[in-house]
């Protein structure tokens, strides 16, 4: 294992946080990885950084049952951790890096496939309901609207009980700017890579900085 000394961030705008730089790396490559979530997690808006267990608890407490935010692990095995408010209280799931991949911290007891991703962000939108906006997009008054494709419901395992886990709404942790948010909104909605190929470039290029709908 290797510190974040060994791999400093030359030609990179971004930096990690004082926790994670005191973390340790399997690889070049899983610092890099890391390295390109925290640049796109401090766009996202619900980033809450350094804060701990104990405080995202507060800041979760008076929100609705699936709010949720993304924090720095404090298990030094982890690099972050999604805080999500459930019926049964605030949870706080580990998120794992493994193999050039990331996935929530799976329990013994759960039998489903543990979905991996390379980047966080599409990891959480992964486990969000399936978008409305997709549906009411425009289409001919002789068709009938789109059915949303339903997604399979995960669960957390916690206290001896069965939760489900349901994310509906991210924490905002600042105010996004106009552009980043038309940039989520285009994003939401290109569903092809010919579409983005049709863009013009410094659009294109706005866009890969940032390739998430959340």
């Amino acid at each position: 294992m290797v510190t974040y000394s060994k791999f400093p961030a030359i030609g990179m705008s971004h930096r990690l946080d004082s926790s994670l730089r005191l973390k340790a790396f399997s690889s070049k490559s899983e610092y890099q990885l890391v390295m390109n979530a925290v640049h796109k997690l401090q766009q996202c808006g619900f980033y809450w950084s350094t804060v701990t267990g104990g405080e995202a608890n507060l800041l979760l407490s008076a929100e609705p049952a699936g709010t949720f935010l993304i924090r720095d692990s404090s298990d030094q095995r982890h690099f972050f951790t999604l805080s999500v408010k459930t019926q049964a209280g605030t949870k706080n799931l580990r998120i794992q890096c493994e193999g050039g991949c990331f996935s929530l911290q799976s329990d013994p007891r759960n039998t489903q496939p543990i979905p991996r991703f390379d980047c966080v962000l599409k990891l959480v939108h992964h486990y969000m309901p399936p978008s409305s906006c997709s549906s009411s997009t425009s289409s001919s008054s002789s068709s009938p609207p789109k059915t949303p494709p339903q997604k399979r419901t995960y669960y957390i395992y916690s206290g001896g009980e069965k939760i489900p886990l349901v994310l509906n709404r991210p924490l905002a942790s600042n105010v996004a700017s106009l552009q980043h948010l038309c940039r989520k909104t285009v994003n939401g909605h290109l569903e092809s890579y010919e579409k983005v190929a049709q863009l013009p470039g410094p659009i294109k290029e706005f866009l890969d900085q940032y390739d998430a709908p959340l």
